[in-house]
């Protein structure tokens, strides 16, 4: 009884400590880390967060940029830094698809960092040239059936996301093309532009302008249903039922951050993201709104480690 009764005062005297330290969280300045470039589309993304959340805490929400090794430079740095919630990461689908690329990571992400908050995800567009004889998904598998490896996808380099995008949905369809990887997924799209690629993936904000100008085609959205962000275009799944590839992005924090801490920076993101002139500057950036509580993203991520995961284990890829 004794010891029940001990067990029960560390408890309240643990849970009195979490709400003192939300009460007076935070006390300076809070970083979040981007692992990629500045002027990036998640840097844009972290940066409109950031001065939303600084109205909101009251104190100065700073972006720290650490590109490099897919993003697992600026994770680690997270991971290193104190659980206090001063230091916050963007995680990405680039972080979940690291999980099983990298072979030497130096963390995991849904051990080594606590989910705080859903921000939002951006579809990827299935484009071709506009003079490639398939207007349609399903025109589009059956030419690529009719000659197996002879189309060419274009792609921003082995294992980033759109290759990964193609590959799932090379497995669905039960297709064989030829993958060129370039240096980033601008010369790709160019080069399928220029008729020298058959098709792509990608992102919404890469692709629209030369959707728009009809120097491609969009074929196919990667949400399960039509986007709100290109509504004209049918999505992926209507061809393949159950297919979705989505990037997003989020804020965690170390593990062993305090809930109270967690639960007031989840409030103050899903403040921030309800604004009607952050919605807006979301969607210029290809990105929608995910509604989810801090457990429902924790899920969402363990499952898009594993999704990724069969993914990469399919085409048997692994980066150093």
């Amino acid at each position: 009884m004794k010891q029940l009764f001990n067990i029960a005062i560390a408890v309240a005297i643990a849970s009195a400590i979490s709400f003192a330290q939300a009460q007076s969280y935070p006390q300076r300045a809070v970083r979040i880390v981007v692992a990629s470039t500045p002027g990036s589309s998640p840097d844009v993304v972290a940066r409109l967060l950031a001065q939303k959340l600084s109205e909101r805490l009251g104190q100065q929400v700073v972006v720290e940029n650490r590109a490099g090794v897919g993003g697992n430079l600026g994770a680690e740095a997270v991971v290193r830094a104190a659980a206090d919630g001063y230091t916050l990461l963007l995680a990405m689908s680039s972080h979940a698809i690291g999980m099983t690329l990298y072979r030497n990571l130096n963390y995991d992400l849904a051990r080594d960092l606590a989910p705080v908050a859903a921000i939002a995800s951006t579809p990827s567009l299935l484009v071709t040239h506009p003079q490639l004889p398939a207007k349609s998904v399903s025109a589009l598998i059956a030419l690529i059936r009719a000659l197996p490896n002879e189309l060419l996808l274009g792609s921003g380099g082995t294992g980033t996301p759109p290759h990964l995008c193609a590959e799932m949905f090379r497995a669905a369809a039960k297709l064989q093309f030829t993958h060129v990887p370039y240096k980033g997924i601008t010369p790709a799209l160019s080069d399928v532009a220029a008729g020298q690629l058959h098709f792509a993936f990608s992102s919404l904000p890469a692709v629209m302008s030369l959707v728009r100008s009809q120097r491609l085609r969009a074929l196919g959205v990667t949400t399960l249903a039509r986007s709100k962000l290109a509504p004209e275009v049918p999505a992926i799944a209507e061809t393949l039922p159950g297919f979705e590839a989505l990037g997003w992005y989020g804020i965690a924090a170390p593990t062993g951050t305090p809930p109270a801490v967690i639960e007031r920076v989840h409030a103050a993101v899903q403040a921030s993201i309800a604004q009607t002139d952050l919605i807006d500057a979301l969607r210029n950036q290809g990105a929608e709104l995910m509604n989810a509580t801090t457990v429902q993203f924790g899920v969402f991520v363990v499952s898009e480690i594993k999704k990724w995961g069969e993914v990469v284990r399919a085409v048997d890829l692994k980066v150093e």
